[in-house]
C-alpha cells in the first residue's frame, strides 16, 4: 500500500493578546447587518500537520473532532435558505445521531462562508455579513458556561432545561467545504495539547443572545491539524463543549494560510451547529452558573 504525502503546512496562527490587565477579552456584537470586534491578536508560528490518510486516528471522544465521508444531496451550492435547512439540516441529523448515537440533534444555526480572508477589515454592511469569509482567529465557539447558554436559549422552558443538563450533552458543528478547499483551510487542535488554563470565557452576543466563547493564551504545545484538499464529500465534525468531563471536551479551531495557495479563490465552506442529546446517558460534569463569567 502507498503511503500518502503528507502536506504538512508552516504557517501562523493567531492568539488572543492578553494585555495582561486582568479584565475580560473584549465583547462581540453582531446584529443589526454589522459586527463589532476589536480584540488583538498576535500570529504565532505554527506546523500544521496533514491528516490524509490517517483520518480514523482522530477521534471526537480522544481528540475532539473527526473526519467523516458523506455526500449531501444538496445541489445548488448552498445558496438557499430554505434548501438548507429542510434537507441539509435533515442529514445533518442523521449524520450526527449514526456517530454519536446521540438520541436527538437540535440545530440553531449555520454560517455558510464565501468572502475573502480580510472581510473583517471591509467595512461591516449588510453585504459583506452576508458573504462572510473564513474566522483567522484560534477559537471555540462556546465555553463551558456558554454552552449551558445557549441550551437554555433554545430550550426556554426551565424545567425541561434542567432536566436536559442532568443528561449528557454536547456542542457539535458540522464543517463542510462547499467546494475543494485550498485558500485557508480550517485547523483544529488535538485537545489533549489544551489545557484548560490556555482558555479565557469572552461575551459574544449575536442577535440579541448573549453567549461565551473561548479566546485562547498562546501555547507552543498545542498540536494542529488538517486535511488537506478537503472536498465536499469531506466533512470535519468540530466539537466545541461536552458535559462529559472524561472525554475530549472541546477543539480550537481556525482558519490559516497556506502559502501554496494563497492566490487561489475564495474559501468557500459551510458549517452546522448542533446541540447533541442523550436520553439515557448521566452527565458526568463540574456544574457552572451560567450566568457568571469563565475566566
Amino acid at each position: 500500500m502507498a503511503l500518502t504525502e503528507k502536506h504538512n503546512v508552516q504557517t501562523t496562527l493567531n492568539y488572543w493578546d492578553d494585555p495582561g490587565d486582568g479584565l475580560p477579552p473584549t465583547p462581540i456584537f453582531i446584529g443589526e447587518g454589522k459586527v463589532t470586534n476589536k480584540r488583538p491578536h498576535l500570529p504565532h508560528e505554527f506546523t500544521v500537520t496533514d491528516i490524509t490518510g490517517d483520518e480514523d486516528d482522530y477521534r471526537l471522544d480522544t481528540h475532539g473532532f473527526q473526519y467523516c465521508r458523506h455526500k449531501s444531496q444538496e445541489e445548488e451550492g448552498f445558496t438557499s435558505e430554505e434548501s438548507i435547512k429542510s434537507v441539509y439540516y435533515e442529514e445533518c441529523k442523521e449524520l450526527l445521531k449514526d456517530i454519536t448515537g446521540a438520541s436527538h440533534i437540535h440545530i440553531f444555526n449555520h454560517k455558510v462562508r464565501r468572502g475573502p480572508t480580510q472581510w473583517h477589515h471591509l467595512g461591516f454592511n449588510g453585504k459583506n455579513l452576508a458573504n462572510r469569509g473564513p474566522v483567522t482567529r484560534t477559537h471555540v465557539d462556546q465555553s463551558y458556561v456558554g454552552a449551558e447558554r445557549r441550551l437554555r436559549w433554545e430550550f426556554p422552558d426551565k424545567q425541561q432545561a434542567d432536566e436536559l443538563i442532568t443528561r449528557r450533552y454536547q456542542i457539535i458543528n458540522i464543517w463542510r467545504p462547499i467546494q475543494t478547499i485550498l485558500k485557508d483551510p480550517i485547523a483544529v487542535a488535538d485537545a489533549k495539547s489544551v489545557p484548560d488554563s490556555d482558555l479565557v470565557g469572552a461575551e459574544m452576543v449575536e442577535d440579541g443572545f448573549q453567549g461565551e466563547s473561548w479566546v485562547v493564551r498562546h501555547n507552543p504545545h498545542h498540536r494542529w491539524y488538517f486535511k488537506y484538499r478537503m472536498t465536499p464529500e469531506d466533512v470535519l465534525l468540530i466539537k466545541c463543549f461536552d458535559s462529559d468531563t472524561s472525554v475530549a471536551r472541546r477543539a480550537l479551531h481556525s482558519a490559516f494560510e497556506d502559502p501554496d495557495c494563497r492566490d487561489e479563490e475564495s474559501r468557500q465552506s459551510i458549517e452546522v451547529r448542533c446541540l447533541v442529546l442523550y436520553s439515557d446517558s448521566p452527565c458526568v460534569r463540574v456544574h457552572q452558573d451560567p450566568k457568571r463569567g469563565s475566566r
